[in-house]
């Protein structure tokens, strides 16, 4: 149609163009559309591995690597007083982690879903043999540590010295602290449930995954 008409008063020149602007074709025969549409935004290789949880919703805000989620001891206190400013949610767990198995791993992520950041307290190696005899454990603390910080569920690491959490519990100030669901309130140790009241902290337990235990790993593999 000349002089525009039927194209909204554009020439055929200029409706072409309205055309492939709208719809993503390219001008050049045997190019491939732009496909805006289809573009993900952030990339992949962009993405963070830290997920942080605020309500229904999972914040990303930025990458953090493994070794980067250990905190030593002595700078504990520091690292919880940035959280509490940022107004994060802390979860704490404690334990041994010495042959990171499913039920570890499902009891971390659902550690992790009570608040936005998880903390993991890890006995250290002579805790360990406190509380499991003279053959455990298995790997060396830095070793347990650096495995579940680079779980996605974990937000935080710190190894702690001795067979009993207290210290490090005073330190870290739980908002939420889960043990397993073999514990319940009164069979905690009561120093520890002490420190946790007093910091105002919430109490969750967790079951774990039925039939799987480092012990159990351990016995099958001496089979």
């Amino acid at each position: 149609t000349s002089g525009g008409e039927g194209n909204g008063g554009m020439s055929r020149c200029q409706a072409k163009r309205h055309w492939r602007e709208r719809t993503g074709t390219p001008s050049t025969p045997g190019r491939r559309p732009a496909l805006r549409w289809l573009c993900r935004w952030p990339p992949k290789s962009e993405l963070p591995t830290i997920p942080l949880r605020r309500g229904n919703h999972w914040q990303q805000p930025h990458r953090v690597s493994a070794h980067d989620k250990i905190i030593p001891a002595a700078a504990l206190n520091r690292w919880r007083a940035e959280q509490r400013a940022a107004g994060r949610r802390v979860v704490v767990t404690n334990g041994c982690f010495d042959l990171l198995h499913a039920g570890h791993v499902t009891y971390l992520e659902s550690a992790a879903s009570q608040g936005d950041l998880l903390l993991v307290g890890v006995n250290d190696d002579a805790g360990v043999r406190e509380l499991k005899g003279p053959t455990r454990p298995l790997n060396h603390e830095a070793d347990r540590a650096l495995v579940l910080a680079a779980l996605a569920s974990v937000g935080a690491v710190s190894v702690f010295h001795g067979s009993t959490a207290t210290e490090f519990l005073r330190v870290a100030q739980p908002d939420v602290y889960v043990k397993g669901g073999d514990y319940q309130v009164e069979t905690l140790n009561q120093v520890e449930r002490a420190v946790v009241e007093g910091c105002g902290g919430k109490f969750v337990f967790i079951p774990f995954l039925e039939g799987r235990s480092t012990t159990k790993l351990v016995n099958k593999m001496k089979e």
